[in-house]
């Protein structure tokens, strides 16, 4: 046994130090990127938010919203062989840049790929998602995959050390997820013990990535626009939201009235609710690491995405980066041991 003395931040934690800009204006700043990959040959643009993998938020009403505005979303992988092919062929050919098809780590999740792929072969991303990357099993399944299929981009997580981001890109990975325990309906941090403060995962697993040309994203953890654009300034290529963007017209979930409001809700993937759903309930060796809540309906998720993006380029302008792409480098975070002022706070 030992101790890390080392300080693990959160966003939570920090906020940005401004600085002298020349921009006159938010409208000055790209949210746009150019990606380049490790492995694949595939080269990729757009504005790197995704929607998680999550059957509440990566919908297929939700990628065609997203996509409009070059956003990304890792479609959740308990959508039929049928399904996806009844969607692919009511969409424009752009939207194969901007959804991943996601699998588990069992047998049947291969094969099930394999049929979705071979159905439609313009698919170009592969969302590996595990809640636990650091095992075996995974990092084989990972090299299998990639044999399989050398030229689409692979996503794989989550972990959230330097040592397991380097092993995922060495073992085939594109683009690595970072993440263990921050998502506000994920339970594994009180279920467990194990988690990882987000900033700094983001930072120590983007130093190991990018040394190798690698990408990462974090995923989980933003509440607000301002964690995004922390998560971007820590060194992440990509950010995943899930609660941000539950709870609209497009996400999935059941739609509840109490009392005249209107709720969705919203569950982890490691909830007994989705195991209810997927799996035919909790496996009596495991334990619920997620949570089920009732979201209040917001409406249609462009909006949110919209005020997201805004909050994004307003933070580009306090620190002078006219591009996305240079906001990591213009960062300087302070330690704070406050937010905000909550007097009219709810």
């Amino acid at each position: 046994m030992r101790i890390e003395m080392d300080l693990k931040l959160g966003f939570k934690d920090v906020m940005f130090r401004p600085k002298r800009s020349t921009l006159k204006s938010r409208s000055e700043v790209s949210l746009e990127q150019n990606f380049k990959f490790l492995h694949s040959t595939s080269n990729w643009t757009g504005i790197p938010i995704m929607g998680a993998n999550m059957d509440t938020v990566g919908t297929f009403e939700m990628a065609q919203v997203l996509a409009k505005e070059k956003l990304f979303t890792a479609i959740h992988k308990h959508y039929s062989l049928e399904e996806w092919n009844k969607f692919l062929q009511n969409v424009t050919p752009d939207i194969y840049d901007y959804i991943a098809v996601s699998t588990g780590t069992g047998k049947e999740d291969f094969d099930k790929i394999g049929k979705i792929i071979t159905a439609n072969p313009l698919l170009k991303f592969i969302c590996i998602d595990v809640a636990n990357g650091y095992s075996e099993h995974f990092v084989q399944f990972l090299k299998k995959t990639r044999k399989q299929y050398p030229d689409k981009i692979i996503i794989a997580g989550n972990v959230v050390t330097g040592e397991m981001t380097e092993e995922l890109l060495l073992a085939g990975a594109d683009i690595v997820k970072v993440g263990i325990g921050p998502g506000s309906v994920c339970t594994t941090r009180v279920k467990t013990g194990v988690g990882y403060p987000q900033l700094s995962a983001i930072i120590e697993c983007a130093d190991a990535a990018h040394g190798l040309g690698g990408h990462i994203i974090s995923d989980g953890g933003c509440t607000t626009p301002g964690d995004v654009a922390k998560a971007f300034g820590a060194g992440a290529d990509f950010v995943m939201l899930g609660g941000m963007l539950a709870g609209h017209t497009e996400s999935g979930g059941e739609l509840i009235e109490v009392k005249g409001e209107k709720f969705k809700q919203f569950y982890g993937m490691s909830s007994k609710t989705a195991m209810d759903k997927h799996a035919g309930g909790v496996a009596e060796y495991r334990a619920s690491e997620g949570k089920t809540v009732q979201v209040a309906f917001k409406g249609e998720v462009i909006y949110t995405v919209l005020d997201i993006l805004g909050g994004i380029r307003s933070t580009c302008t306090y620190v002078g980066a006219s591009r996305l792409k240079e906001l990591t480098k213009r960062t300087t975070f302070i330690r704070v041991s406050e937010q905000e002022n909550q007097v009219f706070k709810k």
